[in-house]
């Protein structure tokens, strides 16, 4: 039985079968529940912004175990239709309605970040043309090399020298995507309750996998170069971490690069304390290869995701991760348990684009576009500019907005652009340096990214 009423507390949101538009569901409670969740959602009936009820008292008042309220909610998380900040609640995510909405064409997204998905186009369609015309095609469609092809993670294997790291086939697996790839690791690598370092802002869908996986995301300090090595150490010692989370090359949502006197300094931590290096590495950056990753430092502490592959095109979801042996067969049965496989048609389509040196040609184009894009956003908000800048997003400074980040982007949707504030990246409760994470590789042509980037500057 509830332990509450309700009669003087409302809920601004119960499943339909509780107002009485629906008969109650008969399959697993959770999926019903996301199900609901998502349609009131993609309706318009639960707007941008809104603050859906505590888990706890909602399971409450439907009588059913918060486990069951938490896996429906995080299923919802999956797809990006809410997000919660520490302290604050969950809230309905900004991008959740737009698909029903006749204005949404016309609002312009800097909140994706794309790496200007046009460019390419005809290469990528003529390789996947030339991969699917020949009678090699046939054994694409199948559940073979589940670890990737041989061809494909010999391309892997050129893929990853790019930026200095040499590793024989057999630590090379393809994986459809980073996130998937990231999830296989939270999932068979480590364990329930084990605790994992991050930066105070990471990779928004980290956070939601982590939770997925019941493992701990700890914050670590940060300066202006990165991480702190110091305050890991100290974190290693006081709270037995599993391992730490870096992406050393123009880090989501910050955009700091870590120097390689301080990949020097966090991989000797990481060396001396035993810890995992979950290594997430994508860059159009051509002076990269002079850094050197922290998988050529550590190669038996670091699992190394390149995610460069995504740049390529977002819709073919193939990436290349290297590994330690010791951890080949826990990872390998992880990715059957989570995909089975990666889609080898889209592998193929990668490899055949990095194979024929199309792929290098294509990141080039995209990398000059992000230079005129960054001198487009340092003109725009007077910034000092940095010659050959190739970051796909900006970050502009919204310093007293911690917390109210769903407010934030209502504000700027309601003037017709999507943003990405800080709290959907924050590990930690009210992270001070609230900011706003700016695509610069989304919009359709760079007058509009202008035009953008103008109305930001005016709100």
């Amino acid at each position: 039985m509830p332990v509450n009423s309700f009669e003087n507390y409302k809920l601004n949101w119960i499943p339909p079968w509780c107002r009485g538009e629906a008969p109650a569901p008969t399959g697993p409670l959770y999926l019903a529940l996301a199900a609901a969740l998502e349609a009131d959602i993609l309706s318009g009936r639960l707007p941008t912004g809104t603050k859906l009820p505590p888990q706890r008292e909602l399971a409450d008042y439907l009588d059913v175990n918060f486990t069951t309220l938490t896996r429906a909610y995080d299923l919802c998380r999956s797809k990006n239709l809410i997000y919660g900040i520490i302290g604050r609640g969950t809230f309905v995510a900004a991008r959740g309605e737009e698909s029903v909405h006749p204005h949404a064409a016309r609002l312009l997204d800097l909140g994706v970040v794309q790496a200007f998905p046009k460019v390419g186009e005809d290469e990528i369609v003529a390789a996947a043309r030339a991969v699917l015309s020949r009678e090699s095609a046939r054994k694409l469609f199948s559940y073979a090399n589940r670890e990737g092809a041989p061809r494909h993670r010999r391309a892997g294997q050129i893929w990853l020298r790019r930026t200095g790291i040499d590793v024989p086939l057999e630590q090379i697996a393809v994986f459809p995507g980073v996130q998937s790839a990231l999830a296989t690791t939270l999932l068979s690598v480590f364990s329930v309750g084990d605790t994992l370092a991050t930066d105070p802002f990471t990779y928004a869908n980290l956070i939601s996998l982590a939770r997925l996986a019941h493992v701990k995301l700890l914050p670590i300090q940060n300066d202006d170069q990165g991480m702190i090595p110091d305050e890991l150490a100290y974190a290693a010692r006081k709270h037995n971490l599993r391992g730490v989370f870096l992406m050393p090359e123009c880090a989501n949502p910050t955009t700091i690069t870590l120097d390689d006197n301080r990949r020097d300094e966090l991989a000797k931590v990481c060396e001396r304390h035993k810890l995992l290096i979950l290594e997430d590495n994508a860059t159009l950056d051509c002076t990269a290869a002079v850094r050197t990753p922290f998988q050529t430092r550590l190669p038996e502490n670091v699992l190394h995701f390149s995610g460069s592959t995504r740049f390529i095109s977002p819709g073919l979801r193939a990436a290349f991760v290297t590994y330690p042996k010791r951890f080949s067969e826990r990872l390998l049965a992880g990715l059957h348990h989570t995909s089975i496989k990666a889609s080898a048609l889209d592998a193929e389509i990668i490899s055949e684009l990095t194979l024929s040196g199309e792929a290098e040609r294509i990141l080039a184009a995209k990398a000059r576009l992000a230079k005129e894009a960054n001198d487009i956003f340092d003109t725009c908000f007077h910034l000092p500019s940095t010659p050959g800048d190739t970051r796909l997003f900006r970050v502009y400074p919204l310093p007293g907005t911690e917390g109210h980040g769903p407010e934030v982007e209502e504000k700027y949707r309601a003037a017709g652009i999507i943003v990405c504030h800080s709290d959907r990246f924050s590990t930690m409760r009210l992270a001070k340096g609230a900011f706003l994470r700016l695509s610069l590789s989304s919009t359709p042509s760079f007058t509009q990214l202008k035009h953008a980037l103008k109305k930001i500057e005016r709100a």
